[in-house]
């Protein structure tokens, strides 16, 4: 009688065991998308990473384990489809699960590969507390010219850090690195540093974080005075807001100011930016032809001390795709 309980009791133990390695099994990515999969299951998915974390551009000459491989259908129904789209246009490349990094009560950044024929990229993606995406940003290309080379990583207050290194031809190595940090408020990586002992005439990329997100709306489009000076404009949250982003450029590259935020109109073609924990404050006013802004005050740290978020920039005309709807 006593062996019958003990035989029933070991039983129990091995099912309850059973029942918890099933529920707590992570589910493969690569396999043929259900449609049950939710976000906070594509998340826990991936490895977590140790701060401080870096990886260089020797990452796309690895070989990936086929249990890192992400079913595309997969991506494609949980996050936007234009964030593959804007830089892969048609062609479907594979994805890799690289890794993960939580901030304690806060956000997730989850990094992925991305393999097409013709280019390979490294992207970040954050999604916040509540599992909700929030934002991306590709941080790492396959650079295929000689003596270029490039690293992402990120430190313990989460401090995003993308470098780029080249050999010159004098022998020196010459980098540009950019800091970024997740900015809840505007939704976006924001740009808090840049550091380069590259020659100051040889100019670097604009880069537009908000290029793929709509402008359905009569105002959204981007506004320039030259290819340095610009302000993209794209749909805000309803139609009495919008998203933009500006960089400018005054004294030769001496002096440079960016902002990327959501600005509410108060009037007829005239928007403001505010935030409450951002002192900044820019005053927005469209025409026919253009747009106009005006720095109201405190917008120190997104700029250099010498020169304002001023002046007008000219409508420039856009073609629009059949990707132009979509938000990434």
């Amino acid at each position: 009688m006593e062996g019958s309980r003990m035989n029933k009791f070991l039983l129990l133990i091995l099912l309850s065991a059973f029942a918890w390695s099933c529920k707590s099994k992570k589910h493969s990515l690569s396999g043929i998308d259900d449609g049950k999969l939710t976000v906070s299951e594509f998340i826990d998915y991936f490895p977590p990473l140790a701060l401080p974390y870096a990886v260089t551009d020797t990452i796309f000459r690895r070989k990936d384990p086929e249990s890192s491989a992400i079913n595309i259908d997969l991506f494609e129904r949980l996050l936007p489809d234009s964030l593959l789209t804007h830089y892969f246009g048609s062609v479907k490349p594979r994805l890799y699960a690289v890794g993960k990094i939580g901030v304690p009560r806060g956000e997730t950044y989850v990094f992925i590969k991305c393999v097409g024929k013709d280019r390979r990229m490294l992207y970040l993606l954050c999604f916040d507390r509540k599992a909700r995406y929030a934002a991306a940003r590709p941080v790492l290309y396959a650079d295929n010219t000689a003596g270029s080379w490039g690293q992402v990583s990120m430190d313990t207050r989460y401090v995003l850090t993308v470098s780029h290194y080249r050999k010159g031809s004098d022998g020196m190595v010459y980098h540009t690195t950019d800091d970024y940090v997740y900015n809840n408020d505007l939704g976006g990586f924001n740009l808090i540093l840049t550091e380069s002992n590259e020659n100051k005439t040889k100019a670097q990329p604009v880069y537009d974080p908000i290029d793929t997100l709509p402008r359905k709306h009569k105002y959204s489009g981007d506004y320039s005075q030259d290819r340095r000076n610009i302000i993209a404009v794209r749909d805000g949250r309803d139609a009495s807001r919008f998203y933009f982003f500006i960089h400018f450029e005054k004294d030769d590259g001496e002096c440079k100011g960016e902002l990327k935020g959501e600005a509410k109109f108060v009037s007829p073609g005239v928007a403001r930016y505010r935030s409450y924990s951002d002192p900044c404050a820019i005053e927005f006013d469209f025409d026919g032809g253009g747009l106009a802004i005006k720095e109201l005050g405190g917008c120190g740290v997104h700029r250099d001390i010498k020169c304002f978020f001023e002046g007008y920039f000219d409508r420039r005309h856009h073609s629009r795709s059949k990707n132009a709807g979509k938000r990434a």
